[in-house]
């Protein structure tokens, strides 16, 4: 009897400590936003603020749209490796959450095909920067905080592993900040002389 309940205690020792430090992991995830902008956080919108912290599920409608020409066509290629839509207005899905390999950001098109995009923090926000992996794309990018605003700013790009040279570059036009509260994004690549190449943008509750 005596050795049962032994065996019983250290089991009930092991469930105890698990739990403790699933959720000291889990809490340690849920601020890895938080951790990375440091005292700035405070300086994002509080609706963003609680996104960030808690997760959650946005919807609603989107536009995409794709340049012309020759812009069009480098727009569809890259809306394809995104996973984009065709042009036109969709209904998108996302689900934000946050696990111990960082930020995932799960889209869902017309309830279609989901497109995965993972964000982990490297360092701070002084002297660090976040790693953006969508399918065979990873961008590199900083961020900066303007009326509450979140805007990302792309330092560079790559494509299944291979950087793009800088003159192949597409610019990034991304933020995503409150707009009468409701959460407005907008995403844009485009190219110098070209133009826009694909873009996407909404409200979402």
């Amino acid at each position: 009897m005596a050795g049962k309940i032994i065996i019983i205690g250290i089991i009930n020792d092991w469930r105890t400590l698990i739990s403790n430090t699933s959720t000291s992991y889990s809490s340690a995830s849920n601020e890895l936003v938080k951790n990375w902008f440091g005292s700035q956080f405070n300086d994002l919108h509080p609706r963003l603020q609680h996104l960030h912290l808690h997760g959650g599920t946005l919807n609603g409608d989107v536009n995409i749209q794709y340049g012309k020409g020759l812009a069009g066509l480098i727009g569809k290629r890259l809306g394809h490796k995104l996973h984009l839509p065709s042009a036109g207005t969709h209904h998108l899905s996302v689900a934000i959450s946050h696990h111990s390999d960082g930020l995932h950001w799960d889209r869902l098109f017309n309830q279609g095909r989901e497109v995965r995009s993972l964000f982990k923090p490297v360092g701070n926000k002084q002297n660090g920067y976040w790693l953006e992996t969508t399918g065979p794309l990873t961008m590199q990018l900083t961020v900066d905080i303007r009326q509450g605003g979140w805007y990302w700013h792309c330092l560079n790009m790559k494509v299944f592993g291979l950087p793009l040279p800088m003159r192949l570059l597409p610019k990034a036009n991304a933020y995503k900040l409150i707009e009468d509260n409701q959460y407005r994004f907008h995403v844009e690549f485009s190219l110098p002389v070209l133009g826009s190449l694909v873009c996407y943008s909404g409200l979402l509750k």
